[in-house]
């Protein structure tokens, strides 16, 4: 594979075992591996989409999602990593801190601790620090994040991506990822204020 291996700023690098994981292997080009992966992620929308009161908080529900989103293209898909990278935390420690995670969330929307929207950008921020996967965290992140609005309060999605596409380096994907990195430190503001909130 020609040059798959390039990935754009913030985005989590693979190692060979997990490129031994990607279906199609007369990919030459990371343009056509992000093209396989749209469709898969259109396909796995489109699933979702059918799903009537899921029970979003829960790890069968995470896993699921992931490998319906990326299933089709790579065979460890819905799979907790096994590798560090250069986020998220030890990959020891991912199946407790995502249980803690969704224990958080549901006492959040029980007890109404923040707005839906917030709740959601908290509950994005926290998957994509623990960086569940070995690839498509932020992708997963952010439909994780809808699929909290639009399945348990019944609201719009977020606009992520404001027009652009946030695979893509572009300006709103730098503005992307310095808000999850200022939100690593505990601050919040820019991410809210990249989704709206």
């Amino acid at each position: 594979m020609i040059g798959v291996m390039e990935y754009p700023e913030g985005a989590t690098p693979l190692d060979p075992d997990e490129m031994e994981g990607l279906r199609f292997k007369h990919i030459s080009t990371r343009g056509e591996l992000d093209q396989l992966e749209q469709a898969n992620i259109t396909q796995g929308l489109q699933w979702l989409e059918k799903q009537k009161s899921p029970d979003v908080l829960n790890e069968l529900f995470v896993r699921n999602l992931h490998s319906r989103l990326f299933g089709d293209v790579w065979k460890w898909a819905g799979s907790f990593r096994k590798t560090e990278k250069n986020i998220g935390i030890d990959p020891i420690q991912i199946a407790a801190q995502l249980r803690h995670l969704l224990d958080d969330a549901r006492f959040w929307v029980e007890n109404e601790t923040y707005p839906p929207k917030e709740l959601a950008v908290r509950f994005h921020h926290k998957l994509v620090y623990i960086h569940l996967f070995p690839n498509g965290n932020g992708r997963h992140a952010r439909i994780m994040a809808d699929a909290v609005l639009t399945k348990l309060f019944e609201k719009p999605p977020m606009d992520w991506a404001g027009g652009y596409r946030l695979e893509n380096m572009n300006e709103r994907r730098n503005e992307y990822i310095a808000a999850i990195r200022a939100a690593d430190g505990h601050d919040f503001a820019a991410l809210f204020e990249f989704v709206g909130v």
